[in-house]
Order: structure tokens, then sequence, then C-alpha cells
């Protein structure tokens, strides 16, 4: 007798069968289900936590301060958290990107604005203890069609690789052109030392900066 027969005068045999079948089928499925199952509560977790983020944001916000601040010549009338840094400031509500956000530490260099014609590490300084001051980003000292002349110098002397410190490095530099620094390549070194460049470019960086001071056409270095 086959085994459909025997299935069909046995009902229980038959349903026995059909349940192991059934499991043999869907045993992928119910892995997958079961992996599903396991991951709920990380899930569940994790939507938690960024429930409370949005909502600490919400309450910062509630705790904006009005500040304006004048950066290249324009005035901005803006509502900070009193902690927001001139750096963030410039880069994510002004949207001037130009100067780096490094190390956020104020050992790079990477950051330098001027405040008031002297050189600033932005990421030190709170946004909202400079109203009244004038502010000068990378974006304030030239633009590509009219550049300074330290920019140029920069150009013309490979004084970058990257380019990741370079608006750090030139804003350090012009600022260096009222400063007392000695006339060799020693003290511009000297006074450059704050701005680090991670590709070596130092030689020329000196080369850029020298041929500014002198007056000189720079000439490429290397």
């Amino acid at each position: 007798m086959s085994d459909r027969s025997e299935r069909d005068e046995k009902p229980e045999a038959a349903s026995r069968y059909e349940f192991g079948k059934s499991t043999r089928r869907t045993f992928l499925s119910r892995l997958g289900m079961a992996s599903l199952l396991a991951s709920a509560a990380p899930i569940a977790r994790a939507f938690e936590e960024h429930s409370e983020k949005a909502q600490v944001t919400s309450s910062d916000l509630k705790d904006a301060i009005p500040v304006s601040l004048r950066v290249n010549g324009k005035k901005y009338d803006l509502r900070i958290d009193p902690r927001t840094s001139l750096l963030d400031c410039l880069r994510e509500h002004l949207h001037l990107t130009g100067s780096k956000k490094g190390c956020d530490h104020g050992q790079c260099g990477a950051c330098t604005v001027h405040v008031n014609g002297k050189r600033q590490l932005s990421c030190l300084a709170f946004a909202a203890l400079h109203e009244g001051d004038e502010i000068t980003t990378i974006e304030g000292i030239g633009q590509p069609e009219k550049m300074h002349p330290m920019q140029a110098a920069f150009v013309e002397t490979d004084a970058y690789q990257c380019g990741y410190c370079t608006s750090g490095q030139i804003m350090s530099a012009v600022a260096l052109l009222k400063e007392p620094c000695g006339a060799d390549d020693a003290e511009v070194k000297e006074f450059m030392s704050g701005n680090i460049c991670r590709c070596g470019a130092y030689q020329n960086i000196v080369a850029a900066i020298q041929k500014v001071r002198q007056g000189a056409k720079p000439q490429k270095v290397g």
C-alpha cells in the first residue's frame, strides 16, 4: 500500500506528516523571522536614543540667544546656542566653509581666522563673545578672480598639497605680514609654527611668505 493510502486511512498520521513537511519548507523563513525578532530590541533602543537626541536638540534651541556678527564686512543677525564655537557658527550657520575643522582643539591651525586684524583660532572661541568685532575668513581675503598676493604666492610656489590646511596657513601668513617677524626663514617658521601641514609643504610655504614680504614675484620651489 502506498504512503498516500496510509495517510488516507490514518488522518492523524497524515496530519503529522503534513506538519513535518511544512516545517521543512518554511525552515529558512522561520529562521529569518527569528533573526528579525532577535534584532528588534536593539532597533527599538536605537530609535528611542534617536528620539531622545532629537528632544535634546529641541531643548537646546529653546536656549538659543540672539547674536550679531560682522563677517567679511557683512552683518549677520543669528540665534545660536551660547556654546557654539566661532568655527561652527561660520561653517554651519553662515556656510563659510573655507575655515576648516582639523583637530578642534586649537593645535593644528586649520581654523585660523582674523578678529580685528589679528589671527584667532576659531575653534577655541565662542561666537557669542565676538559681537562688535570685525571677523575675516579666507573668503574675505580674496577670490579666484582677484586673489590676495599671499594666495597667489601659495599657488605659484606650490605651497600646498592636499589643501586642507591651506586656508589656515594663508590666514596666518597674511597676519604675519603685520607682525614683528624677523627677516630670515627661521623667524618665519617660528611665527608659523601654530599651523601644521601634514603633507609637509613647509619649505614652499615659507618661500611663498618670503616672496610676498620681499615684494618679489614668487618662484616655484623644487
